[in-house]
């Protein structure tokens, strides 16, 4: 029966497009293996990570009809990133003091389903965790909770992949957005790569 269901969960982690990065993340056991309920895990989201979700809305929301203005409303665009850059930096040193270096690991891939991350201990097969992303290139903090469903140990540290268990809606599409970009960034630095060594 577990492998079952760890079967299902890796078919569910694999439905998603994830991404190799690296990347920061904490991570703890959940309240001795106890699940929680979605409701009590809204009220658990430690408020940077509420903050980050929702100015990252209000900015998305605000700005998309402001694209194609020029002249003085254009200068009021430009004016208004500057605001949101400050906001983002603000944000940024509150989510920096949620780092816990006690609690850290190493993030290696990422997914709208799930992430990868590797650390010299290993939580057990099918372990409940609290996670908090921190993909700092991408300006991008989650907070969830996600359930273990694959550990391999490789040279002296252990290879964990995790499903997420709760995750707001919003975030997990900020995840599938950022894993995209990256991947776009990856392809035009391959690109400008195979052009040098063409015109060598």
């Amino acid at each position: 029966m577990p492998d079952e269901h760890n079967n299902l969960k890796l078919n569910q982690y694999n439905e998603f497009f994830s991404i190799d990065h690296d990347f920061n993340i904490n991570a703890k056991r959940l309240n001795n293996g106890k699940t929680i309920s979605y409701n009590d895990f809204l009220k658990d989201i430690p408020t940077p990570f509420k903050l980050v979700n929702d100015i990252a809305s209000l900015d998305q929301a605000a700005m998309a009809p402001l694209g194609v203005v020029t002249g003085v409303a254009g200068q009021l665009v430009q004016y208004l990133n500057t605001q949101a850059q400050k906001i983002d930096l603000l944000i940024n040193h509150m989510l920096n003091e949620q780092d816990d270096e006690n609690q850290r690991y190493q993030g290696v891939a990422f997914g709208g389903a799930g992430i990868e991350f590797i650390h010299d201990t290993a939580f057990s097969l099918n372990e409940f965790i609290e996670i908090k992303i921190f993909l700092t290139h991408e300006n991008c903090a989650i907070y969830c909770h996600a359930e273990v469903i694959q550990v391999e140990s490789t040279e002296n540290q252990y290879n964990h992949k995790v499903i997420f268990h709760h995750i707001r809606d919003d975030d997990r599409e900020r995840l599938v957005r950022s894993s995209l970009h990256l991947q776009s960034k990856q392809l035009q630095q391959l690109a400008k790569q195979r052009n040098k060594q063409t015109n060598e």
